[in-house]
């Protein structure tokens, strides 16, 4: 589902997904609540929300979307000068998030990707954002976090230290000699032991407890 105030925008993502033959555009929304009420009559696979819209804006459609039972993913797009939309984005659940110039072929993959379980993150402004988010409350943020790490077994921990670098699934296994089942297995005992929701949000506890 396409969701943005833009008929224009919407309609470039249209032919731009809809010319991928392993996905289908099936449905359009204005604003979150118009998204939310679609996904409730026909639900969908994946959510692509802008953040600034009429109605209801992309993070409290995204959080709402994320409650439900079985929650859509949900990739945000943005401009780099909007880092604190994207950080309150990705703090109630967003799978990832596209800067709105994303070259087209890169926009494709990243929806693949989240499809298929990938991160859809852009490692420079994931940076960026986990240094806004560790900058503030820095000595609170740090004991809260080592307190969560130390939930972890040292195999987790050292699964989290990858994903906090920014690591695939694929090159974790590598860097640990592991399957790639395995490591999905770890990441979905991570989220759980963390009350986390994505990568980021790993991310941001691992740099919080002085770990990356």
């Amino acid at each position: 589902m396409l969701v943005d105030d833009d008929p224009l925008v919407r309609s470039g993502l249209r032919l731009l997904l809809g010319g991928d033959r392993g996905l289908d555009v099936v449905a359009e929304a204005g604003h979150g609540a118009d998204a939310l009420g679609q996904h409730a009559a026909d639900p969908v696979d994946l959510v692509l929300m802008d953040l600034r819209m009429p109605v209801m804006d992309g993070i409290a459609a995204t959080a709402e979307f994320k409650a439900l039972e079985r929650a859509p993913s949900v990739i945000v797009l943005t401009t780099f000068d909007a880092d604190d939309y994207v950080v309150r984005a990705l703090a109630v659940g967003a799978d990832g998030f596209l800067l709105k110039d994303t070259p087209p072929a890169d926009i494709v993959a990243a929806v693949k990707n989240v499809l298929s379980g990938q991160p859809a993150l852009s490692p420079s402004v994931t940076a960026a954002l986990i240094k806004q988010v560790v900058d503030s409350n820095g000595a609170d943020r740090s004991q809260s976090a080592e307190r969560a790490i130390a939930e972890l077994t040292d195999r987790e921990r050292e699964v989290a230290t990858c994903l906090a670098k920014g690591a695939s699934n694929a090159e974790i296994a590598a860097e640990l000699y592991m399957g790639v089942a395995t490591v999905k297995a770890h990441i979905s005992h991570i989220f759980a032991k963390l009350g986390a929701s994505n990568r980021v949000q790993v991310a941001i506890l691992m740099h919080d407890a002085g770990l990356v």
